[in-house]
């Protein structure tokens, strides 16, 4: 595993930030001794198993002092951080692939030249342990070992494992539809009964002397898939709710402006009669809340497509909760059951594309006479390449993990982008945020209209405030980078480094 040496120059604004920073779930420090290898190895598992984060080597925390005072240097135990280094690579099952060391140049506290080291770990695609020493979670701002539960659970939000190929104790006759006539006739199995043709292709198995289906099949061939899992505490039905205005406005009578409709059946059904619905329900157009006049739908017909398609196959099925369409006047949501699985974030979907939690759902939909898209993985690139042709700002995407069944909602908006906005999202991406005055500069407008655009923006929901002390001090970032980790610890080079 190698080291990243940067110059004092590269090294500044990282060392001006550490001198400020405080622990938190994607941020810890520690200082350089025997004890801290094992401590360390705790926190680069805890990283991995949850958002990632920074291991400052040679830093106190902030209980132990301030500012430079904090810099005792990994010059105090040198033997310790190559045992670290030598362990990082041995003591993880399965290894964790996404670890970078970064040495840093600063002054110490003894006001000698010396060197921290950011141990830099990126949230894994999978759940880790440490060899005779557990699977570790962080924080707020420490770590702690996880229970069996709660390995099970990490493992299913990962996408480590999917409920869909658990087997369910529903009738295998009630699977027998035209759906699986229509998927046989498609797919060419000829040999076999019913029982025998689910199970060669993975989607039944033999539980003691029955053979039961798994979840996959009961979602991609029984009539009524969401009722049948109802009894077993999860759902499988689509919601779309059509509302007057730009918000849900609560009470007990809501601003709905037609009656609420359940999409059920078989998958490859749901998806070909929410798409339709949905994109009927865009030609006709909305008469915007209060003005009377209609709204023209300006979104790429396979951009919604993609977005009901992706809540299908990517859901999580173990929870109790449907899909849900939300059309606005100014934009539509598409919100589904459980949070992005394997490494993916709401920052880099873009350029991580999807991964698939239902691997069995996605393989068998191909295999229908009318197959849905399913891009491999390039679906979501696509989303963005057509949002951006048409001049609109790019899709939304944020996840939900405080509610009581978590979720991610895809948001697209109705709205054309200014030409600037490209620029700024350039800008927030190199920087982390902006203010008022870098507006100013990479648009030649004047406070006034600059302050007037950023409130226009965080009103649309495609930039949120960051905490000031004040509004002459306020800047602003995008939703989909606000929980990662600060960019003045992990900006290039060190950031474009390759998996060591």
């Amino acid at each position: 595993m190698t080291m990243i040496d940067l110059t004092e120059e590269q090294a500044a604004p990282r060392i001006k930030a550490l001198l400020v920073a405080r622990e938190s779930r994607t941020l810890d420090f520690k200082r350089v001794s025997g004890k801290m290898v094992g401590k360390a190895l705790e926190a680069i598992c805890a990283f991995a198993n949850t958002e990632g984060g920074i291991l400052a080597l040679g830093v106190a925390d902030e209980k132990q002092g301030s500012g430079a005072t904090r810099f005792y240097g990994i010059e105090e135990n040198p033997e310790a951080l190559d045992e670290l280094i030598r362990k990082v690579r041995t003591q993880f099952h399965p290894p964790i692939e996404t670890i970078s060391f970064v040495r840093l140049p600063c002054t110490l506290r003894d006001g000698k030249a010396g060197n921290v080291v950011l141990v830099r770990t990126a949230k894994s695609d999978k759940v880790h342990s440490i060899v005779d020493d557990g699977t570790w979670t962080r924080l707020d701002a420490g770590n702690r070992e996880m229970s069996a539960a709660e390995i099970t659970e990490l493992s299913y939000r990962r996408g480590v494992r999917s409920a869909e190929s658990e087997p369910m104790v529903v009738p295998l006759e009630l699977l027998e539809t035209e759906t699986w006539r229509s998927f046989v006739s498609a797919r060419g199995l000829k040999s076999g009964t019913f029982a025998e043709q689910l199970q060669k292709i993975g989607l039944a198995a033999k539980v003691g002397s029955e053979v039961q289906p798994t979840r996959a099949a009961v979602l991609l061939f029984a009539d009524e898939p969401g009722s049948l899992l109802a009894a077993h505490g999860s759902r499988a039905d689509i919601r779309l709710m059509v509302y007057d205005g730009k918000q849900v406005v609560p009470g007990a009578t809501p601003n709905l402006r037609k009656t609420p409709k359940t999409i059920r059946g078989p998958l490859i059904e749901q998806i070909d009669t929410a798409v339709k619905t949905v994109l009927d329900e865009l030609a006709q157009g909305l008469t915007l809340s209060g003005s009377g006049f209609k709204t023209k739908h300006l979104y790429p017909e396979r951009v919604v497509k993609e977005a009901i398609v992706n809540a299908v196959i990517h859901r999580d099925y173990r929870l109790n909760r449907d899909i849900f369409i939300r059309l606005f006047d100014d934009r539509i949501e598409v919100e589904s059951p459980g949070v992005f699985p394997g490494n993916i974030t709401p920052a880099n979907v873009d350029k991580a594309g999807s991964k698939a939690r239902n691997p069995l759902v996605a393989l068998n939909l191909r295999e229908f006479p009318i197959a849905p898209n399913i891009d491999a993985g390039e679906g979501v690139k696509m989303m963005f390449a057509e949002m951006a042709s048409a001049m609109l700002y790019p899709p939304q995407y944020r996840q939900n993990t405080e509610a009581a069944v978590e979720s991610v909602t895809v948001t697209l908006l109705n709205l054309e982008r200014p030409t600037v906005w490209d620029e700024v999202s350039h800008w927030i991406d190199t920087h982390g945020d902006i203010a008022n005055r870098q507006l100013r500069e990479i648009t030649g407008m004047d406070t006034l209209e600059a302050s007037r655009m950023l409130r226009t923006w965080v009103a649309q929901g495609v930039l949120i405030a960051l905490p000031s002390a004040s509004r002459q001090q306020a800047s602003y970032t995008k939703p989909m980078r606000s929980a990662e980790q600060a960019d003045s610890l992990s900006n290039a080079p060190d950031n474009e480094l390759p998996k060591q």
